[in-house]
């Protein structure tokens, strides 16, 4: 595939610039191909095509809008298996799970927000008896991360195009064969020429133009808190509006009452699960004193039964890590647990044995932590689970609270009492109940550094759009 090109205004063009970056395989760590990483001029004509197109598609009906959804549905359907081998290849995820989880994303999205869209009113009286009207915010800057490429593509893009806006796309540079073939979906659906435009490149510049640009309206950013910052600042002098979806650090509390061999088992293999790069993973599993120790053995068998394994092969095996430098980070914080004193319950520095070529990770769990250490409070972003043993109820809230991060939160309890009450104290966008997952359709995000805004559903779509007030005299 040529990844040579951006696409713009309808068409793939040669970039303005000629800064070469190269794409590896994770599991390989072989060269796989070529991009160009934009500049301000690449940025600057991308926004003028979104400029110019956001005159007629933010007046088109819903109706029409909804026609080009359901193109998109069948595009999309058509692609799925493109998307798996895609995300497989440049960021190490396994195929069942790029096929399961990572590329059924782009249509489970894409279905969530169609409900949302048909159930939206666009013209509510309100109380008073004054008319509130929904508008496209306009032109719209996405900056997405490569660890969930296409989910991620598709919780920001698809609400552009449900609501009228346009925008400008910076994937991430480590995954962009994904979102070609995404662009090519949405091209093969029939959208009018500019409404989507990708332009590759690195934050520092064409995320940083995106944001500074006095013709972007709307920022969304998905990726670290660092970043995000760096985008709300540079976003300041313009006023945008500004959604952030950011870091983690999800607490999971264990009470002694739940099933703790189901649980416990459950609850690490989440952890792993994407190889423990997800922002929302539990990786601070708090285990009430009374039944810790089982706990811990049953957490360590689950870990030493987690295999590591080829992506390109299917099973429930976890890949490497994207790239190199991921790979030393993890390894450093792993150093780092070590010399902290937490106690070593299975896996460690080093490669998997047998997997000595390519980014890959031994599943790794900490024991005896205390939350004010390294590795509870920093997100380590690998397949790493720390253990924190806890008193009552009130010790467990505490600690999982006890964090800058607030986008998620897990509990397992056989109680319904208890799981309504803790969950309600709880600083966390989304706590997950006994192994509940997350539904398409639902809002996702965070409280606190874990960002602002929501992106799904029926709050998705808000989230591109005005509010209008008409007050008839």
């Amino acid at each position: 595939m040529d990844l040579m090109k951006h696409y713009v205004n309808g068409d793939w063009v040669a970039p303005k610039s000629d800064q070469n970056f190269p794409v590896r395989n994770p599991t390989t760590e072989k060269q796989i191909g070529s991009i160009i990483l934009g500049n301000q001029e690449d940025v600057d004509r991308a926004v003028n095509a979104a400029k110019k197109a956001f005159i007629t598609f933010s007046r088109t009906s819903k109706a029409e809008r909804l026609v080009l959804l359901k193109r998109l549905l069948i595009e999309t359907k058509r692609r799925v298996e493109d998307l798996a081998q895609a995300i497989s290849t440049e960021m190490g995820a396994p195929i069942t799970m790029a096929r399961n989880a990572q590329a059924d994303a782009a249509v489970g999205h894409l279905e969530g927000f169609i409900a949302a869209l048909k159930a939206q009113d666009d013209r509510e009286i309100l109380l008073n008896g004054d008319v509130q009207l929904h508008e496209p915010i306009g032109v719209c800057g996405l900056i997405t991360p490569w660890n969930w490429p296409i989910n991620q593509i598709a919780l920001k893009v698809i609400p552009v195009l449900a609501t009228g806006c346009t925008c400008v796309l910076k994937p991430s540079e480590h995954t962009p064969i994904s979102a070609k073939i995404y662009a090519e979906i949405i091209h093969a659906a029939g959208y009018p020429k500019g409404v989507f435009n990708l332009v590759h490149g690195n934050g520092m510049t064409v995320g940083s133009a995106l944001s500074r640009h006095p013709d972007v309206q709307m920022m969304s950013f998905t990726g670290s808190t660092r970043a995000g910052t760096a985008v709300t600042k540079d976003a300041a002098d313009t006023v945008k509006r500004v959604t952030l979806e950011l870091g983690g650090k999800s607490p999971n509390i264990v009470f002694a009452d739940c099933d703790l061999e189901d649980r416990v088992t459950s609850s690490v293999l989440e952890c792993m699960y994407n190889t423990g790069q997800s922002c929302d993973a539990p990786t601070r599993l708090l285990v009430q004193r009374s039944c810790y120790g089982n706990a811990l053995k049953i957490a360590k068998h689950a870990a030493n039964g987690q295999a590591v394994g080829d992506p390109k092969q299917g099973g429930d095996h976890i890949g490497p890590l994207f790239d190199r430098i991921q790979f030393d980070r993890v390894q450093e914080m792993i150093k780092t647990g070590i010399d902290e004193g937490a106690t070593l319950l299975c896996g460690g520095l080093g490669k998997p044995k047998g997997f000595e070529t390519g980014w890959f990770v031994k599943p790794t769990i900490f024991a005896d932590v205390k939350n004010d250490m390294a590795i509870a409070q920093q997100e380590i972003f690998g397949p790493v689970l720390v253990i924190i043993p806890f008193e009552d109820e009130e010790d467990a809230i505490k600690i999982a609270n006890d964090t800058p991060y607030g986008l998620a939160a897990y509990l397992q309890t056989g109680n319904p009492a208890r799981a309504e009450r803790v969950a309600s104290r709880l600083c966390a966008g989304a706590v997950h109940i006994n192994g509940g997952g997350f539904n398409y359709g639902s809002p996702f995000g965070g409280y606190k550094q874990s960002g602002n805004g929501r992106e799904g559903g029926a709050l998705g779509l808000k989230d591109y759009q005005e509010v209008k007030t008409l007050h008839f005299g």
